[in-house]
């Protein structure tokens, strides 16, 4: 079997990936008055003493006991080892009767994959990833996942809450849904942009930070008055997090995007062309080699995982942090610091840009109806509606409210007309920040339609100096920055397709051009090796992958009415 090497992630967000998951949330979809009635955990049958329901019946979540093991397909990260390490999943043992045995890839993704695939009996019941990862299309074409079409009535949070246009989009060349993504939504939800640090921003004299150029002035600023400080952490290179979001303000209406594993090509008279020659990318491609040779990023940029990023942004070692995700450890590390300091933390400016662009036609981020990761059932798993139910009340009020607020009687107690949680006297913005932290990891399936209105209510009534720090950064930064990005979606192409080696060696090729030009040694040097890289493309047969691309593109406009 073919090594399958890292793709190229994409992001917002919060997590978030996955790190944009945490606090950058929005969606559609009706609201039933009524949480009892649309909750698979809270519906009239809740407390019977029956352990299953009648098959034409749906499973109560939590009235029996549910076990199942579960990976997460990537190589930086693992589910944590027990359920008691993580509260959200400590509650569900607690309280819902459910046992998760995490599967851990320990940085050999790939490899452990190939070995699920050899051997289906070590198959995990539910595996957790990109959306995109050509390792879940083989799986599907090698009929190891569960269609999730006849629960969809059955259990409703997903039908529910999401587009039914932008579900289409998810469906795989068969017609059936397999996936179930996380953070779905019809309004923005990136949160992609620059965290400044705010004492070291004070004592520097606040100077203006709008431009490229302001920024260049400010880092070096910093380097020159506080030589142990990282001046600019750009969130881990080797998964385009940072590189993206300054790509993005090279550029009027640049996508973050374009650089994505399933896309990889700029947008330009309605068709998607190559990014090594679009000159916006290049400049921003100059740029970043300027402030690696200069050691305004840090030197270690490209390979460092993300809890070496965590401990630099918590502990205040950045004077500027930027990356598709950034909510996530900016919000963590605003509130450790101001334990200490209370004019001490971080806060968040507009996404900077090339001088004279428009700020407005600048975007930091984008954002997908359909989120980013993906859950799938395996054929292994024993029982896989349960495991559905258990997805689909996590996506419920009951289930969001709980991961983002802790159990009912603390923060929060009941729900209201709308079925947002009615907050209480007792409300601890620590404890809740500490607990959004905490349950980022185990975010696998989230519903932004929810969570966001959920957040806003308690955040918008509190005075400024008191909201919540991610809440409030997304509403007046990141998610105004982002634009929507949801008919580039499944346009990527399946690995055993005819384009199915062009995909990948355009996947490797990025990879290496991007850590090359970014650590050029000067611009002739960047120019050189994107124009090596355009030609290498090229016999890769790139032009040909984004033209069927652009007529992808195009079909799915056609399926979203734009």
């Amino acid at each position: 079997m073919k090594k399958m090497k890292k793709p190229l992630l994409m992001v917002v967000s919060a997590v978030f990936l996955l790190v944009t998951v945490l606090a950058g949330c929005s969606n559609s979809g009706g609201n039933d008055p009524k949480p009892a009635a649309t909750d698979s955990a809270t519906n009239t049958n809740k407390g019977s003493e029956a352990t299953d329901a009648p098959a034409d019946q749906p499973w109560v979540f939590g009235s029996s006991p549910i076990e199942f093991s579960a990976y997460t397909h990537y190589s930086w990260q693992d589910f944590p080892d027990t359920m008691d390490a993580n509260p959200f999943w400590k509650y569900l043992k607690e309280n819902k009767q459910v046992t998760i045995k995490p599967i851990h890839a320990k940085g050999n993704s790939a490899q452990l994959m190939q070995t699920f695939m050899a051997d289906s009996s070590q198959m995990p019941d539910v595996i957790y990833g990109d959306r995109y990862n050509p390792d879940i299309e083989r799986l599907i074409a090698n009929d190891q996942l569960v269609a999730l079409d006849p629960y969809l009535d059955k259990y409703p949070n997903l039908k529910k809450y999401l587009n039914p246009k932008s579900m289409e989009l998810l469906r795989s060349a068969d017609g059936k849904l397999y996936k179930f993504p996380n953070w779905y939504t019809d309004k923005p939800t990136s949160t992609a942009g620059y965290v400044v640090n705010k004492k070291v921003y004070a004592e520097l004299g606040s100077p203006a930070l709008e431009t490229f150029d302001d920024l260049y002035a400010y880092l070096k600023l910093v380097k020159e008055k506080y030589p142990d400080m990282i001046p600019l952490e750009l969130d881990r290179g080797s998964e385009i997090q940072g590189q993206g979001v300054v790509y993005a303000g090279f550029g009027e209406n640049n996508l973050y995007k374009s650089l994505s594993s399933d896309v990889q090509g700029v947008i330009k008279e309605d068709k998607l062309v190559s990014f090594f020659t679009d000159p916006s990318f290049r400049e921003s491609q100059k740029y970043l080699a300027k402030l690696y040779r200069e050691k305004l990023i840090a030197q270690d940029w490209w390979t460092q995982t993300r809890d070496v990023v965590a401990e630099k942004i918590v502990t205040g070692k950045v004077a500027v942090y930027a990356g598709s995700g950034v909510t996530t450890f900016a919000s963590r590390g605003d509130s450790e610091l101001r334990k200490a300091d209370p004019n001490a933390g971080y806060f968040m400016i507009w996404p900077v840009r090339k001088a004279g662009l428009d700020k407005n036609k600048i975007f930091a981020g984008g954002y997908d109806a359909l989120g980013w990761n993906v859950v799938t059932i395996t054929k292994h798993a024993k029982d896989p509606e349960k495991i559905f139910a258990a997805l689909d009340w996590m996506t419920g009020p009951e289930g969001m409210t709980i991961s983002f607020f802790g159990p009912e009687g603390g923060n929060w107690k009941g729900f209201d007309e709308n079925e947002q949680p009615i907050f209480t006297e007792n409300y601890n913005e620590e404890e809740v920040t500490a607990i959004q932290a905490a349950n980022d990891v185990v975010h696998i399936v989230g519903n932004v339609s929810y969570i966001d209105p959920a957040k806003l209510k308690y955040v918008n009534s509190l005075p400024l100096e008191k909201q919540n720090w991610a809440a409030r950064w997304q509403r007046d930064i990141t998610w105004p920055s982002s634009n929507d990005t949801t008919a580039l979606t499944n346009i990527n192409i399946e690995p055993d397709s005819p384009y199915g080696d062009t995909r990948q060696q355009i996947v490797d090729l990025t990879l290496e051009t991007l850590a090359e030009s970014t650590t050029a040694k000067s611009d002739a040097d960047v120019d050189r090796i994107l124009d090596a890289a355009d030609k290498k493309a090229n016999s890769y047969k790139y032009k040909e992958l984004l033209e069927w691309r652009t007529e992808r593109w195009h079909a799915n406009r056609t399926i979203l009415g734009e």
